[in-house]
């Protein structure tokens, strides 16, 4: 895969993604799971003209995996939809999440749920399909827009963190198993 060449100067990610000193895990976990989340919706805004109905009729990463919507409240048999579409119900469902109080407490001291890593993972893994179809679906475009080391920072960090946490088995990360090794060689831990 060509798209590993270009990453912003962004100082050792491996560094960054460890839980500070005293931090809390599950506070780290939101914060970081809250900027990602903007972050993928800042990238793919970019792209949104090129995934269209048309253009991208399948929720995909590659000819290998497709994926199907299911948010386990009003939509509990997964769906065959549209990428734009299943975008459009992901980015919607994890905002959901997010500002969920009950979820991702917001105010000091209030305690975080028992479930909430589990939420975390399910979040950060439906974020990283959203990496794969845009990587798999729009790199050319992507390119063309001069948002190739932007793209690969972003992704690097989020893969980084995953890692260090254990936030995403291994299987689900198969899409970009090529590239995900190609950004982390160079920074062995």
């Amino acid at each position: 895969m060509r798209h590993a060449a270009a990453t912003l100067g962004s100082g050792n990610l491996r560094l960054a993604v460890m839980l500070p000193e005293g931090e809390d895990l599950n506070e780290w976990v939101a914060v970081n799971t809250v900027d990602f989340f903007n972050q993928i919706n800042m990238l793919y805004g970019t792209i949104t003209e090129f995934c269209t109905e048309e253009s991208c009729a399948v929720m995909s990463a590659g000819p290998k995996y497709e994926y199907h919507w299911a948010d386990g409240h009003t939509v509990k048999k997964p769906i065959k939809c549209s990428a734009p579409k299943y975008i459009d119900y992901l980015m919607t469902w994890a905002q959901d999440q997010l500002d969920d109080e009950t979820l991702f407490p917001s105010k000091i001291g209030v305690p975080f749920p028992n479930n909430f890593l589990s939420m975390a993972k399910t979040i950060l893994k439906r974020l990283f399909r959203v990496y794969a179809h845009i990587y798999h679906q729009h790199f050319p475009e992507v390119v063309q827009l001069g948002e190739e080391a932007h793209l690969n920072t972003s992704f690097k960090h989020f893969i980084f963190f995953v890692q260090e946490f254990n936030l995403i088995e291994r299987r689900e990360l198969a899409p970009l198993q090529e590239l995900i090794e190609k950004l982390t060689a160079k920074e062995a831990r």
